[in-house]
């Protein structure tokens, strides 16, 4: 079964400060518990923001490293997960699913790219 890497992206200008909500989280963690329980989920996590990232840029044959937060962008990838299914809209299912379990102040985009098999 293919693979698919779902990039979560947020603004984090306008993410609540206290972060999710309980509520959230418990209806995320119910989730998770099913999607791992079908035996899709191979691997999750959310991302600490970007003001504690660093960016490595090689361009012009120069390396570069920026320290965070980066101002400059508008949205930023605040978690990933990493399913199998058996095929694209299955993925994209499970993506709206986790996406409906944020409240409604939430503004969330989520990508889902198949992962080359080598």
């Amino acid at each position: 079964m293919p693979r698919y890497l779902t990039m979560i992206r947020i603004d984090e200008r306008n993410s609540p400060a206290d972060g999710p909500s309980p509520e959230l989280l418990e209806r995320m963690g119910a989730l998770l518990e099913e999607i791992t329980k079908a035996g899709v989920m191979l691997d999750t996590a959310g991302l600490k923001p970007t003001a504690e990232g660093t960016r490595v840029t090689w361009s012009g044959g120069k390396m570069s490293c920026t320290d965070g937060p980066f101002t400059e962008s508008k949205e930023v990838i605040g978690g990933y997960s990493i399913i199998q299914a058996k095929d694209k809209a299955e993925a994209v299912e499970w993506t709206k699913r986790f996406l409906r379990t944020h409240e409604d102040y939430w503004t969330i985009t989520a990508e889902v790219r198949e992962i080359i098999e080598a």
